[in-house]
């Protein structure tokens, strides 16, 4: 529409022009037939000869050929027109003459040798032929651009109502949506917009999946685990309130005790693995300083080997080794680890790293290599914890979901002579830079 007008304003200028350009040939055409006669300057064209140079189909045309001093030698007495500047020999300009607009040119011509004064010629004509010219631009240029607005309005209504149509549908279909559907909802592929609309809601309810799952796993896992010691806690407190002696009290509540241990336990474990599972979605990467982390943890852990009588030790700390991980995630695969070390190994254990590899050695039993897989999944125990009643079968899978986070490769290896060996090595993606 902007280029029509543009277009149409540059046609009306050179029509313009061309209009002005004929009406000034026909002042030449008039100022060619002044000639000097008996009575000075005078027009030799007779009223039917000036009609015939001045005709116009449409338009009715004036003149007047004057002296300077505004004396008429020929043509209408009241025409007046702008006179031409200085330096200039004709003038355009739009006049009103007997309540009319006219085009107006004055054209003037200098003394010649064989007049003895100058004279102007003024030609002005009505603008009819002008309007209708613009009208008729105006028609053209606008009529075509009229039409294919309406067909792209008509096209764009059309368009977007079938490329939103898709969209009403997938309104349609998460307002009538059951609140525990989380599956992933069927997407037209009509444009890249809805596309991306539709593959960040299904991304929606792939993240709202997760953590739901998550979180009925977590509940389930709690309310099933802690059934168990919490019925053995409340059946020794009953047959403690059950007996006078102070020897029977003693031996109960030091069981309850220690069933109190284990159900504080596995309800760490259970936290560590809600924890993972929330930070797959958020986790924070910082530089971590293993061999002071490794140190921190063994010291930690040395009473409660020496409780157990496990000689607890570590060695290649005196290395400084530093990656890019999270330190509380790090610090729980060696806590797991430990733990599991000084339930199930034996009468030694050493922290060991070298270079961006985290290792807990054992001398106990071990574990086999057909066993370790099932090891990695929750609930799994192996045959020395089912033996021994202990643990939940929590501690591996922790690990295990823990160095997954970090992008750390674990192994479970034979030690020598026996026992198990356990690494996390870290790979060239956490190394600092």
């Amino acid at each position: 529409m902007a280029g029509a007008v543009i277009a149409l304003v540059i046609a009306n200028y050179f029509s313009e022009q061309a209009f002005d350009r004929g009406m000034l040939d026909d002042a030449y055409a008039l100022s060619a037939n002044v000639q000097a006669g008996e009575r000075g300057i005078e027009l030799l064209l007779t009223p039917r000869e000036v009609a015939t140079v001045l005709f116009d189909q449409i338009d009715k045309v004036y003149f007047s050929v004057q002296r300077l001093d505004g004396t008429i030698i020929s043509g209408n007495k009241e025409l007046k027109a702008p006179l031409p500047g200085e330096g200039s020999r004709y003038r355009f300009s739009d006049i009103d003459y007997q309540g009319q607009v006219l085009r107006a040119v004055v054209l003037d011509h200098d003394a010649e040798p064989d007049l003895h004064m100058p004279y102007r010629v003024i030609v002005a004509q009505t603008t009819l032929s002008r309007a209708a010219l613009v009208q008729r631009l105006l028609f053209y240029a606008m009529a075509p651009q009229v039409l294919l607005l309406a067909l792209l309005a008509v096209w764009l209504w059309h368009g977007i109502r079938r490329d939103l149509r898709p969209l009403g549908e997938l309104q349609r279909a998460l307002d009538t949506r059951d609140v525990r559907d989380l599956s992933p909802v069927a997407v037209a592929q009509t444009s890249k917009e809805l596309q991306r609309l539709g593959d960040a809601v299904n991304a929606l309810f792939d993240r709202l999946r997760y953590s739901v799952r998550a979180q009925r796993e977590f509940v389930g896992n709690v309310a099933h685990e802690l059934r168990t010691p919490l019925a053995g806690i409340r059946a020794l407190a009953e047959y403690g309130l059950a007996q006078h002696d102070t020897e029977v009290w003693r031996e109960q509540l030091t069981r309850v005790s220690e069933r109190q241990a284990r159900a504080s336990h596995l309800i760490d474990q259970l936290l560590a693995l809600a924890l993972a599972d929330e930070a797959r979605t958020d986790l924070q990467r910082t530089p971590v300083a293993l061999d002071a982390l490794a140190e921190q943890t063994v010291l930690r852990h040395l009473a409660r080997a020496d409780a157990r009588g496990v000689d607890l030790g570590a060695r290649g700390l005196d290395d400084s080794v530093t990656v890019l991980a999270n330190e509380a995630l790090v610090e729980g695969i060696l806590d797991n680890l430990i733990d599991n070390a000084l339930r199930y190994g034996g009468h030694t254990i050493t922290v060991e790293l070298a270079g961006r590899t985290l290792s807990v050695i054992d001398d106990g039993p071990g574990i086999p290599l057909e066993a370790q897989r099932d090891l990695m999944q929750r609930w799994a125990q192996g045959p020395a914890g089912q033996k021994m009643g202990q643990g939940a079968g929590l501690g591996l899978s922790i690990v295990a979901r823990y160095a997954e986070l970090l992008g750390a490769e674990l192994r479970l290896d034979a030690a020598e002579p026996t026992g198990l060996r356990v690494s996390v090595s870290f790979g060239d993606d956490a190394q600092v830079p």
